[in-house]
C-alpha cells in the first residue's frame, strides 16, 4: 500500500520501482537547476542515482603501475581564441624532458573539470608512464589545458576548439611535441570526449588517431538544449559539430570510443558507432558516467593511442 492509498502490484519489478522513485528527484533536480546541463559531471540526476541504488555503475577499481615519474611543466597563456588566460600543464615520459621530439596526446577535459583535473586516477605524468599489461607505453608526451564548460566548440567570445589548433598545438609544436614524424592524438572524457571527436573530423590531417571515453554525445540540437543551454550557441552551431552526421570525417583515422551501456549518453554514442567509417574500436560495457568507468577506460585508450601514434 502506498501513501495514497494505492497498492504497488507485486509484478512490478525493482527496477522499474526505482525508475520512477529516480525519475521523479530527476525531475524535480532539472528543474531546479536550468541552465545546467546534467548534475555532476554530465550525469541525469535520476539515471545516476537509479544505476547507484541498483548497482550498475559499480565497478572493480583497475590495478595500474608505473614507470619512475618523467618531468612535468605547467604554466598559462592568453588565448584570443577564449579571450582569457588559460592554463595547461604537459607531462614527459620517464627519462625524456622539454626539448625532446615526441608524438602528442592532447588530452580534454569533462564538463565542470580544466587541465589539472583532466584525468581521472592519475596525473599526466603518470599517465605517460603507466604500465599497461606488464608493458610500458611507447614514450609520448600529454598536454591537458583550461578549455572551460563550451564543449569545446565555438561560442561568441569563446572558442575553445580555436584555442587547441591554433594556440594550443603550435606551443606544444615550439616545444618539439607533435612535429612530423611524430604525431598527435586527441583523447577526452565525456565533453572532452566529444570534444575530441569533434576536432578530429573538423581539422583534417591534424590528428592521427581519437580516443573518446563516455563522449557527451547527443542526437539533436533540442535535446542537448534542453539538458544544457550552453554547450551549443544554437541550432546551426550544433549541425556544424554534430559528430553523428560527421563521422565519415573521420574515415582513415583509428578512432577508440568506449561506453558503459547505463551511461544516459549511451544511446547517441550507439548512433556515432553505427556510422563510423569502420575498422574502429567500439566497446560498449556495464557502467554508467561515473569516474570508475572512465578511470577503467583510461588505460586502454592510452594504449590504443601510444599504437596509433607511433
Amino acid at each position: 500500500m502506498t501513501g495514497d492509498g494505492y497498492t504497488l502490484s507485486t509484478e512490478v519489478s525493482r527496477r522499474h520501482l526505482l525508475r520512477w522513485v529516480a525519475g521523479g528527484i530527476g525531475i524535480v533536480v532539472v528543474a531546479g537547476a536550468a541552465g545546467f546541463e546534467l548534475v555532476n559531471h554530465d550525469v541525469l540526476p535520476g539515471k545516476q542515482l537509479l544505476d547507484r541504488i541498483d548497482g550498475a555503475c559499480s565497478l572493480p577499481a583497475p590495478a595500474l603501475s608505473f614507470e619512475s615519474l618523467g618531468r612535468s611543466e605547467s604554466g598559462s597563456f592568453y588565448s584570443s581564441a577564449r579571450q582569457r588566460t588559460v592554463s595547461y600543464t604537459i607531462a614527459y615520459p620517464p627519462n625524456h624532458r622539454s626539448g625532446d621530439h615526441l608524438s602528442l596526446i592532447v588530452m580534454l577535459h569533462g564538463y565542470g573539470d580544466n587541465h589539472a583535473t583532466a584525468l581521472f586516477g592519475m596525473t599526466p605524468a603518470q599517465a605517460v608512464a603507466l604500465r599497461q599489461d606488464g608493458a610500458s607505453l611507447t614514450p609520448m608526451a600529454l598536454v591537458t589545458v583550461d578549455g572551460g564548460n563550451g564543449y569545446w566548440n565555438p561560442h561568441p567570445g569563446d572558442n575553445p576548439m580555436a584555442m587547441v589548433v591554433d594556440e594550443l598545438i603550435p606551443l606544444c609544436r615550439r616545444k618539439g611535441l607533435g612535429v612530423a614524424p611524430n604525431k598527435i592524438g586527441m583523447m577526452g572524457v565525456s565533453m572532452g570526449g566529444y570534444g575530441a571527436l569533434a576536432i578530429a573530423e573538423r581539422n583534417p590531417g591534424l590528428v592521427a588517431a581519437v580516443a573518446a571515453i563516455s563522449p557527451a554525445v547527443w542526437t539533436s540540437y533540442a535535446q542537448a538544449h534542453a539538458a544544457n543551454s550552453g554547450a551549443f550557441a544554437s541550432a546551426s552551431a550544433f549541425a556544424a559539430g554534430n559528430v553523428i552526421r560527421h563521422a565519415d570525417s573521420l574515415r582513415g583515422i583509428p578512432v577508440r570510443v568506449a561506453s558503459g551501456v547505463d551511461d544516459p549518453f549511451h544511446p547517441g554514442v550507439e548512433k556515432f558507432a553505427s556510422v563510423l567509417p569502420g575498422g574502429d574500436t567500439v566497446l560498449f560495457s556495464a557502467g554508467c558516467h561515473t569516474p570508475a568507468f572512465f578511470l577503467e577506460q583510461e588505460p586502454p585508450s592510452l594504449t590504443f593511442l601510444a599504437r596509433h601514434l607511433t
